[in-house]
């Protein structure tokens, strides 16, 4: 996927197909090519498929918040001449999807959230303190996962060198405090906007019961369970992932 990232301004972003935007918001510990199936799929049909690079870790420390990713999801929308876009968020991209829709509900026609923080998240912040451990940090990226050998030794290791060097280690537990701070459920209710919530049955990290409160609390929100699957669908399953998606898009003419 390195090849198709495509620099424009301040902006990095892989960009794929012509027709409706949709935007891919990657989660903390997730890169551009976790969405990899998605990518190949959607611009097939009739999509433009968007993945920008979050500034996780090159804003100030100060900034380095859900909020300030929200806004620059904003900045990013306007820069590429968009409108009526669909957001699709895993993990802390779902979180910064939702607060974007919640921000600027004009520029969003569709929301699609998969393991998102929001509500609740049991975060890796227990075991930074074992980060020198390459096992240890190997047994948590499995974790994430139903099926513990999606954790390629490339994932485990980008997660290790993460955690291992002091300047992201900052930034990511500041993110991580920012997304318990960021709590929407008083939020969710007043949120109009129509939304998918595709969730792994198996999810340790944002469990069951958070997609359930998600449905509860957001006014227009269907919710689609996939088997055996962790905290990354669009990962573990991309082709049911695919498939569920595809169809609530049609039902609902995005």
């Amino acid at each position: 996927m390195e090849e198709h990232i495509k620099k424009e301004g301040k902006y990095r972003f892989i960009e794929v197909g012509e027709g409706t935007p949709m935007i891919i918001l990657h989660g903390l510990m997730g890169g551009l090519s976790n969405f990899h199936g998605v990518t190949n799929y959607f611009p097939n049909k009739g999509y433009k498929v968007l993945v920008p690079e979050l500034p996780i870790y090159s804003l100030p420390l100060l900034k380095t918040n859900v909020k300030s990713f929200a806004r620059f999801l904003e900045r990013f929308i306007e820069f590429k001449g968009l409108k009526d876009v669909i957001l699709l968020g895993n993990s802390l991209g779902g979180h910064v999807g939702l607060l974007h829709t919640k921000l600027y509900p004009k520029m969003v026609k569709a929301l699609v959230i998969t393991g998102s923080s929001g509500l609740y998240e049991s975060a890796m912040g227990d075991g930074y303190p074992k980060r020198g451990d390459y096992e240890f940090i190997k047994k948590k990226a499995q974790d994430v996962f139903y099926d513990p050998k999606v954790a390629t030794k490339e994932i485990v290791d980008e997660v290790f060198a993460t955690v291992n060097d002091r300047r992201k280690l900052v930034k990511t537990l500041a993110i991580a405090k920012s997304a318990i701070r960021h709590n929407m459920s008083k939020d969710l209710p007043n949120m109009k906007t129509p939304t998918c919530i595709i969730w792994g049955e198996n999810d340790s990290v944002t469990p069951p019961n958070v997609a359930r409160e998600f449905h509860e609390l957001l006014p227009d929100s269907e919710l689609f369970w996939i088997k055996e699957c962790g905290h990354a669908p669009m990962m573990e399953h991309p082709d049911d992932f695919n498939v569920v998606l595809d169809e609530w898009l049609q039902k609902r003419k995005f």
